[in-house]
């Protein structure tokens, strides 16, 4: 193979769609039975418009350039996306003050079209919100991210790139000329074949399969810890009562807050509640009802508790521990590791989905500096 991309999420098959070229061989391995089986379809959907990062990180830089890519891509290609906008609502005058450093931060990242609005705008934009003023932004929205996914699977096939479902890597060995690359599939067979390049892009796993490859995980930064976000769904007809997405003020650093999670079937979800975890489990327990009433009870008054019920749960795999700032994506040609030809993506969570036009481009750029 000249190309292995290990994990088909919304970035491994961003990634594959944009290196596949006729005449070069190209392999996408992923253990599930198909595409996006972890964070990839357990998250909001939401297109970010790059306003919480520190200012340098590539999450704004790639969430930015991402947030034009994704909304042009869908256009083009008939994926369901919707820019419906954005509100960062105070409630009171501390949190007024706090909404100035959140434009500073958006606008050192490029974020377009921000602006402080009072509460009367809000009311006019959101009848059914209460806040004292809101950060506007115009450019956020959501999008299927299922559909997206299925476009670059279809593309990355048209344009000659083999998909292998079922196949999990158990080993990769350094080789003179690349990486042998160990695998099971699910039927239990184990082989093993030849890549010049090899991407890392196994998201909750990825910082495993860093440590195949022989990277010291914990000396580089690269294992993963485990943030679970948690989504509740609204009933009761309370689920049309607000049109756009409605942030808090972040309560802390590194946490965007229980937001509004509006669906392209008109539906609407609450959150994410995030808490670490140790073990992978998705279960989402109604004893959290209160919890997220009264996390949105301040800007949302028309929730009330009998309106939520528990839904979905998602992953975050982050390269941070508790208590540790946020850190920043790493996307990495391993050649100071003496690992040339290996690319590692390690910590791609939010704005992942925004980002994943962006990563694309940006590893494909990487692979033609290789090839």
């Amino acid at each position: 193979m000249d190309i292995t991309i290990i994990g088909a999420g919304i970035v491994g098959l961003s990634i594959t769609a944009n290196v596949a070229r006729k005449g070069r061989e190209v392999l996408l391995v992923e253990k599930h039975t198909r595409f996006g089986q972890e964070t990839s379809s357990r998250n909001s959907q939401v297109v970010h418009a790059s306003i919480y990062y520190p200012a340098g990180f590539l999450k704004g830089q790639l969430c930015l350039e991402g947030n034009e890519l994704m909304y042009k891509l869908c256009e083009d290609k008939n994926i369901p996306c919707k820019n419906l906008g954005k509100l960062i609502v105070a409630v009171n005058e501390k949190e007024e003050a706090m909404l100035e450093n959140l434009m500073k931060m958006g606008e050192a990242n490029g974020a377009k079209g921000l602006k402080i609005i009072p509460g009367k705008k809000v009311n006019e934009l959101e009848p059914n919100v209460k806040a004292t003023a809101a950060i506007v932004c115009p450019t956020s929205g959501i999008v299927d991210t299922h559909q997206l996914m299925q476009y670059w699977e279809i593309h990355a096939r048209k344009m000659g790139a083999e998909i292998a479902y079922g196949v999990e890597v158990k080993g990769i060995e350094k080789t003179g000329n690349g990486y042998r690359v160990e695998v099971i599939d699910a039927d239990g067979k184990q082989f093993d074949f030849q890549t010049r390049i090899l991407i890392n892009s196994a998201g909750l796993n990825s910082g495993n399969v860093a440590a195949m490859a022989g990277i010291d995980i914990d000396r580089a930064g690269y294992r993963i810890n485990h943030l679970k976000g948690m989504y509740f769904r609204v009933g009761n007809g309370k689920e049309k009562m607000a049109r756009m997405l409605i942030y808090p003020v972040p309560p802390k650093p590194g946490s965007v807050g229980v937001h509004t999670v509006p669906e392209l079937d008109g539906g609407m979800r609450l959150g994410p509640h995030d808490v670490w975890i140790d073990e992978i489990e998705y279960h989402v327990d109604e004893s959290l009802r209160d919890l997220f009433y009264s996390e949105v009870k301040s800007f949302l008054p028309f929730i009330e508790p009998e309106d939520l019920y528990p839904d979905t749960a998602g992953i975050h795999p982050k390269v941070q521990k508790p208590g540790e700032p946020m850190k920043d994506f790493i996307i990495a040609h391993e050649t100071t590791k003496g690992l040339p030809g290996l690319i590692n993506l390690v910590g791609i969570e939010s704005p992942g989905v925004t980002a994943s036009p962006a990563i694309g481009h940006y590893v494909a750029r990487m692979v033609e500096e290789i090839i």
